[in-house]
């Protein structure tokens, strides 16, 4: 059997919630952790980029995602009911898991509240040779 040619790994979390601090940009440390994540699984960024949402026209939260050249993290929150979802999604010689287990450990640290409801791990390009 040929092995596949890329990991998927997200992360659904309850209970996003941040403290309301003056000058603090919630959706900006997000994406720097993603982009972390990233770059400790030694991915090559190509872009970056988050949207945050007032609520006004879509529910309260934001969209995060860094591009890399084997494929995308990215974070999708709905502040409003503390839900964060998360995606790591590598095709290559990049370990999605290593970004995952990135992500989570200082998601956890940061936020001691957020409970990681489920994890699912998935291979992507598969050949079909089995």
């Amino acid at each position: 059997m040929n092995e596949p040619r890329g990991q998927h790994v997200c992360l659904d979390y309850l209970g996003w919630q941040w403290p309301d601090e003056e000058g603090v940009d919630r959706s900006a440390w997000m994406l720097e952790v993603l982009r972390e994540g990233a770059r400790l699984a030694g991915a090559r960024e190509v872009h970056a980029h988050v949207q945050a949402f007032d609520g006004s026209e879509s529910p309260e939260g934001f969209a995060a995602v860094v591009l890399i050249d084997e494929s995308h993290v990215s974070a999708h929150c709905y502040a409003d009911s503390g839900q964060l979802a998360i995606d790591a999604f590598t095709c290559g010689g990049c370990d999605a898991e290593v970004i995952a287990d990135h992500i989570h450990a200082t998601l956890t640290e940061a936020i001691p509240e957020i409970r990681l409801l489920r994890r699912q791990a998935l291979d992507r390009f598969l050949n079909g040779d089995d």
